[in-house]
C-alpha cells in the first residue's frame, strides 16, 4: 500500500444515559467534552467527543448514547477493551480517585515496562489506564478533576478479539501499514507510525469465546488515521482493488471517514485529521453548545426537544467560566 495510516485517531462506543456519561468521563477520567453534536445518522441521540484540549487525534474516544440501550456482549469480532496513557507511578493516585466516585479498579498488570489498571465505565465499558516506563510526551486537559501531573495523555492501544488472529493481523499490516512487535501466548502486538502509546492494537485470538453483540457497554468501531481527505481519497481506491468492502467517504462535519470490517468482524474507521474541532467554536468553548451541521440546522428545534437535557459540569471550560463570572 502507498498509504499507512500514523496511528489511532478515536474509538466510539454505545452508552446508555448521556449525563451519566458525561459525568463520568469529564470528572472521573478527566478528559475534556469537546463536542456536543448529534449523530448524523440518528438526529435524536447525541454524539460525545471526548479528549485532550483541542480534541487532536489519538486523544479522543467517542459515545452514541441512548438512554434505554439494552447491554451489549462483549466478544469476538469486536474491540473489547480501550487504554489510555497516564504518567508512570501515577496507578496509585488514580486508583484513589477512582474509590473515592465509588468506581472499583484493579491492577491487571505490573512490570518494569508498563503498569496497568483495568475499570468499567457505568455502562460496563472496559476502560484501562497504562503507566509505561517510557514517556508520552503529549500535552494533557489540565481538568478541575484531574491535574496535569496525573492526567491522561490520549489513547494508549485498543484490544481487537478475533476468532482467527490471521487474517486481522494481515489486513492490519499489509492494507494499514502496522507492524508486528511481539506474540506472546494468544496476544500479537502491533504498531503504527513512530509506535509507541497512541500507535498500538492488540489482536487476541479467542476462537471459543462468544460472538460479540453490539449494544451499551460496548465499541461500534475504532477509527485510524490519515492526515487529510485526498489522502484518503488515494487510500480508499487501494482498499477497493485489494476487494474490500468500503464505503463513500463520509462528512463527519470534523473530519471525514470511511468504514469496512476486517476479516475478524471488526468494525474499522479511517479518519482525516483535518478540520478538527474548532470549525464551528472557538477552542475555549469547545463542548459548550449543541453543534449541527449544515444540512441538520433547519431541523435544530426539533433536534432540541428530542435529546436529552444534560449539564456540562464548570469545568469543562474552566477559563471560560472565570471570564464570565
Amino acid at each position: 500500500m502507498s498509504v499507512n495510516t500514523a496511528g489511532l485517531h478515536h474509538v466510539t462506543a454505545i452508552a446508555g444515559e448521556p449525563q451519566r456519561n458525561i459525568d463520568f468521563y469529564v470528572t472521573g477520567l478527566g478528559l475534556r467534552l469537546v463536542k456536543k453534536t448529534v449523530n448524523f445518522d440518528d438526529p435524536g441521540t447525541y454524539h460525545l467527543y471526548y479528549g485532550d484540549t483541542a480534541g487532536r487525534p489519538g486523544s479522543l474516544i467517542t459515545f452514541f448514547p441512548w438512554a434505554s440501550v439494552p447491554d451489549g456482549r462483549v466478544g469476538r469480532g469486536q474491540s473489547t477493551s480501550t487504554a489510555f496513557s497516564v504518567p508512570a507511578g501515577t496507578l496509585g493516585w488514580w486508583r484513589d480517585h477512582f474509590s473515592g466516585l465509588g468506581v472499583e479498579s484493579t491492577v491487571t498488570s505490573a512490570s518494569g515496562d508498563e503498569e496497568r489498571v483495568s475499570l468499567r465505565d457505568p455502562d460496563g465499558l472496559q476502560i484501562d489506564l497504562v503507566a509505561s516506563s517510557i514517556s508520552d510526551p503529549r500535552d494533557p486537559w489540565d481538568s478541575a478533576s484531574v491535574p496535569a501531573e496525573y492526567a491522561v495523555r490520549g489513547q494508549h492501544s485498543s484490544v481487537l478479539t478475533v476468532g482467527d488472529p490471521t487474517k486481522t493481523v494481515s489486513l492490519l499490516t499489509d492494507d494499514l501499514g502496522l507492524r508486528i512487535v511481539s506474540e506472546r501466548g494468544n496476544r500479537i502486538r502491533l504498531e503504527a507510525g513512530d509506535g509507541g502509546a497512541g500507535n498500538i492494537v492488540d489482536v487476541v485470538a479467542d476462537p471459543t469465546g462468544p460472538q460479540g453483540l453490539s449494544a451499551g457497554g460496548t465499541v461500534h468501531h475504532i477509527a485510524f488515521r490519515v492526515p487529510d481527505q485526498a489522502t484518503q481519497e488515494l487510500w480508499r481506491r487501494e482498499l477497493v482493488d485489494r476487494g474490500h468492502q468500503v464505503t463513500a467517504i463520509l462528512d463527519r462535519q470534523y473530519f471525514t471517514s470511511i468504514y469496512f470490517r476486517e476479516p475478524g468482524g471488526v468494525l474499522f474507521e479511517i479518519a482525516t485529521d483535518t478540520p478538527g474541532f474548532d470549525i464551528d467554536e472557538p477552542l475555549l468553548e469547545l463542548g459548550r453548545s449543541l453543534k449541527l451541521p449544515p444540512w441538520l440546522e433547519p431541523s435544530r428545534n426539533a433536534i432540541e426537544n428530542a435529546v436529552a437535557k444534560i449539564e456540562l459540569p464548570a469545568g469543562n471550560n474552566p477559563q471560560l467560566e472565570e471570564y464570565t463570572r
